[in-house]
């Protein structure tokens, strides 16, 4: 259903038409007006909508099973046609005569006005030229700079390179560009961050290059956003068309752009060293209103005046709250109703388990949806091997097993009973991904000691520690056969000797020569 989430937003919220939204979404013009129908015959609004999950969505949007009549007629041969057709001036073939021959092979095949559709359409496909008319406020064309700027690490002498990001505005080509430590997602989706704040505005579709940070496929198959990228644009309610690859001509202002920050600003430092990011900014800054406020020669404007004249008041506003960076995983709830993000443990509600999940996760926080509806809040972990388990997530009776047991209860036991009771909590506690799930055994064993007295317990646990055996069963047995009496006292250590031979009831093995 995020098809028909992305197709909606762009309809309601930007009031794209079905071409363009067909540019961003990959998906047919007449799957894109099914879609708008459906939803304006459903009477939602697209705030409905996006509080919708999926399940209730389809049921609004799609009450009854569609079922699509697939043609059976031949298509007929468009290279051939094609080929035809450019020897017409020369054969004085036309389309009427190619449309008589295709019937006489194929007699129920299409009609000539579906024909002449269905060729007009595979010449469409043929790589016609394109002059780009840019529309005040519609397009923002970003990429990086191949020419790199040096920062030297005054610490270690090492010499790294900082990545300069060139965003243009097609209307006004007003520029903003941003030093970053690399193109890795989080740099990439920070400077365009950085651009929206710095134009005071939100541009309506933007035109990257197909780095991985933004685009994962870009081919005959469709194009395939990067979901962090693509949370971005949901979020500044911006419509993504990439450029298609290995051609420059699809983002000509970007790539203009590029060039003239090299020669213009990027050249000027050649000799000057610097040793952070952060200082590297600092000194673009004014040297990028520089060349913003230079005028063109043959337009008597800067571009600081068009964007003031055409741009800026047809920019969308900026959303109330920046967008903070997340990235996106498809997990599977644990037996435990837990899912696992970067070696961390996180719960869900426990009806949801074995069930799929999109978890998203900012440096702060941890969200995961089930069908996109949010089922789970938690704060980001970081030391491996955490768990977040939230108390209304459990099953009832875990939920009793939780508020009678807790690591500190159950370690403050341990400590009453002795040494070895509180090694083995610990090694119980390691043995395990989150805590909760050795509760039961400890407090098993730990129990043994109103059974058999504090003493005994502790002997049996430095028996079972030797022998390497401390499941609950092995110390039960332990226990009930005094395996530990067995063990000459000669070969306990002075230390513990002195812990457990001054004990009334212990007789030790020389009592049963």
């Amino acid at each position: 259903m995020k098809q028909v989430r992305d197709v909606l937003q762009l309809h309601s919220v930007m009031n794209l038409s079905l071409r363009r939204i067909q540019g961003a979404t990959n998906v047919a013009k007449s799957t894109i007006s099914d879609y708008i129908k459906r939803f304006n015959d459903s009477g939602l609004n697209i705030e409905q909508i996006n509080i919708l999950d999926d399940d209730a969505l389809k049921l609004k949007l799609f009450p009854e099973h569609t079922f699509v009549v697939v043609s059976k007629k031949a298509m007929p041969d468009m290279n051939y046609l094609h080929k035809e057709m450019k020897l017409r001036k020369k054969t004085k073939i036309t389309m009427q005569l190619l449309w008589e021959e295709y019937i006489e092979n194929n007699p129920d095949g299409y009609r000539y006005t579906q024909f002449r559709l269905h060729y007009s359409r595979f010449k469409q496909t043929l790589n016609p030229s394109m002059r780009q008319t840019h529309l005040a406020g519609e397009k923002l064309f970003v990429d990086y700079s191949g020419l790199t700027m040096p920062i030297h690490n005054q610490r270690t002498g090492e010499v790294e390179t900082a990545q300069i990001f060139v965003a243009v505005l097609g209307a006004s080509g007003y520029t903003f560009i941003n030093a970053t430590h690399s193109q890795k997602q989080e740099d990439f989706i920070y400077s365009h961050v950085q651009c929206y704040n710095f134009f005071g505005g939100v541009p309506r579709v933007v035109v990257p290059d197909n780095l991985k940070s933004a685009i994962i496929s870009n081919n005959k198959n469709g194009i395939v956003v990067n979901e962090s990228y693509a949370d971005l644009n949901r979020h500044y309610s911006v419509a993504v068309e990439p450029a298609r690859p290995r051609k420059p001509k699809d983002k000509p202002k970007a790539e203009q752009g590029v060039q003239a920050i090299q020669r213009y600003i990027l050249a000027r430092f050649r000799h000057h060293k610097f040793f952070s990011v952060d200082e590297l900014n600092q000194a673009l800054a004014p040297l990028l209103d520089r060349y913003n406020n230079k005028v063109i020669k043959h337009l008597q404007k800067s571009r600081t005046e068009l964007f003031e004249e055409i741009d800026r008041p047809y920019l969308s506003s900026l959303p109330m709250n920046s967008y903070v960076y997340k990235q996106f995983k498809i997990a599977k709830v644990n037996q435990d109703y837990h899912i696992t993000l970067e070696k961390c443990n996180y719960s869900v509600p426990f009806k949801y388990i074995k069930e799929e999940v999109e978890v998203r996760y900012s440096t702060q926080s941890v969200y995961i949806y089930h069908k996109h509806k949010l089922i789970a809040t938690h704060p980001r972990l970081r030391r491996l091997g955490d768990t977040s388990t939230l108390h209304e997530h459990m099953p009832n009776e875990h939920q009793y097993i939780n508020e009678k047991m807790n690591p500190h209860r159950l370690r403050s036991w341990a400590k009453n009973i002795g040494e070895y009771s509180s090694i083995f909590v610990e090694d119980a506690f390691e043995e395990v991904e989150h805590n909760p799930q050795a509760y039961r055994k400890i407090s098993a064993v730990l129990s043994l000691a109103k059974l058999y007295g504090n003493t005994e317990l502790e002997l049996a646990l430095m028996y079972a520690t030797q022998m390497r055996t401390i499941t609950t069963r092995s110390i039960k047995s332990i226990l009930d056969k005094k395996l530990y009496l067995a063990k000459s006292a000669n070969n306990i250590p002075p230390a513990q000797q002195s812990i457990f031979n001054n004990h009334t009831n212990i007789r030790g093995a020389d009592e049963y020569k």
